[in-house]
């Protein structure tokens, strides 16, 4: 495993995001299937840092965690959990929710604890005196409950650059969406230029666009083949970042025993792309970037009043405007009237907790108007 130095700290390039595990018919994880990859991805693959928070998995992540890697001796791995302010509104309670997380994950102290989800919507929230949310971890890493205070963000660059000038000294990482259609897609390029200058280590979130770059339409798999025919999609997407200097920490939310063998052995590899490759993928990314930018964090079906599995169905309806996807008839007859993107009420709750921006309600609506003719 390829391993790198960040925060003081020595790391592997491949991180474990603990927020797509298989899931049992009722929706709980699949543990036996669940233990199996982190064992394997520690204890085989030598991954060594692994990424939850208070909400993925409906808060079963956490749970899982610490059952798992309590039977590790806990300097041999790096756990990181966030706060999640974005989704609390006015019940911010950052000691209770803290204290709660330690317990779920059975450890004394978290090598690295995030502010989950930083954007314009929950500035104001992180920011507020009220909470004094910044304050109170910042008292934990003192007492050594945290050892490296971070921040996931989905802002703009120049909401970034504005949270960082009135907290960037108690900063040392940030985790933000990076790969090689978002680098100019989502201004990705900005950001990671803002945090080098400042001399904040990077933790990549959505290397692969939620699955999305791994399964590509035939046209950019022939693109990749011409160049370089022994890599996959998910090679060149992962050496794309690799590339990067001040890329540190790369979270991939394995969800199959084969992903996390699969990784293993790329991150393995010392195997990086040229200038002229490392270009090349932008070229690739140009005719993808019709699609809807949804990565499956699932923060809009918290909010949902008609309970509408929305990342699935803004997955099919990126697969019905590829002009190569897959089938999807058979997926939309296997959703229930109440599951249709005709039961979108338009509340727009969706879109408020987006990370994406995506105007949810349209989205639907035009899926509605596409399924008409599948």
């Amino acid at each position: 495993m390829r391993k790198v130095e960040a925060c003081g700290d020595t790391l592997s390039n491949l991180g474990f995001g603990l927020m797509r595990f298989p899931t049992l018919a009722d929706g709980k994880i699949d543990e036996e299937k669940a233990i199996e990859m982190i064992d394997c991805a520690f204890e085989e693959e030598g991954v060594n840092y692994f990424d939850t928070a208070y909400m993925y998995h409906g808060g079963q992540s956490e749970l899982l965690a610490g059952k798992v890697l309590s039977r590790y001796p806990r300097d041999k791995f790096r756990l990181a959990s966030k706060y999640p302010g974005f989704m609390l509104g006015d019940k911010q309670d950052p000691k209770a929710i803290f204290e709660e997380q330690l317990k779920k994950c059975q450890v004394e102290y978290f090598d690295y604890y995030l502010l989950h989800s930083v954007s314009e919507n929950s500035y104001g929230i992180y920011m507020s005196p009220q909470w004094k949310i910044i304050e109170y971890f910042e008292e934990q890493r003192r007492l050594g409950r945290i050892r490296h205070f971070g921040f996931s963000a989905h802002a703009s660059p120049d909401t970034m650059d504005r949270f960082l000038d009135e907290v960037g000294v108690k900063i040392d990482f940030c985790q933000i969406q990076l790969n090689y259609l978002d680098w100019t897609l989502q201004d990705a390029k900005a950001k990671y230029e803002l945090l080098t200058k400042r001399n904040i280590p990077v933790w990549v979130m959505e290397p692969l666009r939620g699955g999305r770059l791994a399964n590509l339409p035939s046209s950019a798999k022939a693109m990749l083949n011409k160049k370089r025919a022994e890599l996959s999609p998910v090679e060149w997407a992962f050496k794309w970042l690799q590339t990067l200097p001040n890329v540190k920490v790369i979270l991939s939310g394995m969800s199959t025993l084969e992903q996390v063998k699969d990784n293993g052995r790329i991150f393995s590899s010392e195997d990086v792309l040229s200038k002229d490759e490392w270009d090349f993928m932008q070229e690739v990314a140009e005719p993808l970037k019709q699609c809807v930018p949804c990565t499956g964090c699932r923060y809009c079906c918290e909010k949902c009043p008609a309970g509408l599995d929305i990342p699935r169905l803004l997955t099919i309806y990126n697969e019905i405007r590829f002009p190569e996807g897959m089938a999807v008839g058979k997926q939309l007859e296997a959703l229930p009237k109440e599951g249709l993107p005709e039961a979108c009420v338009k509340c727009g709750q969706c879109t408020s907790v987006c990370p994406q921006k995506i105007d949810v309600p349209a989205a639907l609506s035009n899926l509605a108007e596409c399924m008409k003719s599948v």
